[in-house]
């Protein structure tokens, strides 16, 4: 089965991008760039998997989130 989740980028006043996932609290990670902090991001999801499987508990599922519209 595989698993995917949503992931709020965020670039901060440094240029640094940081990343949370919603549907596992606490799961949070960052990176110069875009692409190192999805890549980074990836790396922490499976990492908090692993753990919640190690621990024995469950593993949320995405949550549905209703996008907001971004006004320009």
């Amino acid at each position: 089965m595989e698993l995917r989740y949503l992931i709020n980028l965020e670039k901060n006043e440094n240029g640094i991008y940081t990343v949370t996932v919603p549907a596992l609290p606490g799961c949070i990670t960052q990176g110069d760039t875009w692409e190192e902090a999805v890549a980074n991001a990836q790396e922490a999801i499976l990492g908090y998997i692993e753990t919640l499987k190690e621990l024995g508990k469950p593993i949320p599922l995405e949550i549905p989130v209703k996008l907001a519209k971004s006004v320009l």
